[in-house]
């Protein structure tokens, strides 16, 4: 699912890099061929991570305006980013600007109070309103009511967004293009129309779950040349990092994402509860009633098979992967 152009680029800087590459003392020449992939991979996907730009103090918010097609879940989405600049200690304010999707505005009111954050909503939508007077309006009020950040949630046509993207240009920090991961070819040409249209400063991945390997972050970065800033993982408001390249080129290379898995961890787990259950393990004293707090701490991390999929060589078992049920975690918690 990757465009072709980036391909014929890719293979030809492996192929310039493994002519003649010096062979380190420390790796074996198909160990040496993984390294030089993973490295152009790395560079492909955008190298070293750009910090998000956030308008100075005393500036007003920053304004996060979320641009891509309909179904690519843009208003899931802002819940997810408005939740995770949350935990920032920042305070987000949610706009809904996309007036034309029925229950638009409903589905953003939602995902908003999941995620504990404001949301202006003055238009009833379904056709009716000015998505432009609403960020007009909303600015003012983020302005005068202390709020750090703004994300406008936009509707899903560049046709019916051209003037609201004009009037965004003067005002935004950031404009997100939202692109499905599992689009394939089509998010070429996507994205190229998005840019054109609306000149995106970053690329939100969703539904980077399951099978989709990174085809379209291989994509987009290489033809727009605009970093992958974020990836949405799962549909919990929680299944929301920042993209790395190197951690996507290891999951590309079947390498797994331990960093990823850890840092999940790090933020779920009770650090004093698990260093009490290392105790107990170490003494030979882990009880079923243990056994079953563990389990549930795990499951707080999301799906079994996505933190399976974490792990080095997780595609070697990817059939085995696919068959898991996660009633089976159920059970083993009923039976316990």
């Amino acid at each position: 699912d990757v465009s072709y152009k980036v391909v014929k680029d890719f293979t030809k800087s492996v192929t310039e890099r493994c002519i003649g590459a010096d062979v380190l003392e420390s790796l074996t020449p198909a160990q040496m061929i993984v390294k030089i992939v993973n490295d152009e991979l790395i560079n492909i996907l955008g190298g070293e991570d750009r910090e998000l730009h956030f308008s100075k103090p005393g500036k007003g918010p920053t304004v996060f305006m979320l641009a891509g097609l309909q179904g690519a879940g843009k208003t899931t989405l802002a819940g997810k980013l408005g939740k995770w600049l949350a935990k920032e200690d920042r305070k987000v304010l949610l706009v809904a600007a996309d007036l034309q999707r029925p229950n638009a505005l409903n589905q953003l009111q939602i995902v908003g109070e999941q995620a504990g954050v404001t949301v202006f909503a003055p238009e009833p939508g379904n056709g009716v309103g000015d998505p432009v007077d609403v960020a007009r309006r909303a600015l003012a009020l983020a302005s005068g009511s202390g709020y750090d950040v703004m994300i406008v949630d936009t509707a899903g046509r560049l046709g019916v967004d051209e003037e609201l993207m004009a009037q965004a240009r003067s005002i935004r920090d950031e404009v997100l293009f939202v692109l499905d991961a599992m689009i394939g070819q089509d998010a070429v040409r996507t994205a190229r129309a998005f840019q054109e249209g609306v000149d995106f400063t970053g690329v939100v991945l969703t539904k980077l779950d399951g099978d989709a390997r990174g085809g379209a972050a291989l994509s987009v970065r290489g033809v727009t040349g605009v970093p992958v800033l974020f990836a949405s993982t799962g549909e919990g408001l929680d299944d929301f990092e920042r993209f790395h390249a190197d951690r996507m080129a290891s999951r590309i290379l079947d390498m797994g994402d331990l960093l990823s898995l850890i840092e999940k961890a790090q933020e779920t787990f009770d650090m004093e509860q698990a260093e009490k259950l290392a105790g107990k393990i170490q003494q030979g004293q882990l009880t079923l009633e243990d056994f079953l707090s563990q389990l549930q701490q795990i499951r707080k991390l999301g799906s079994m098979k996505k933190l399976l999929g974490m792990m080095p060589g997780a595609g070697k078992i990817r059939e085995q992967l696919d068959q898991f049920d996660e009633r089976e975690v159920d059970r083993i918690e009923a039976i316990v």
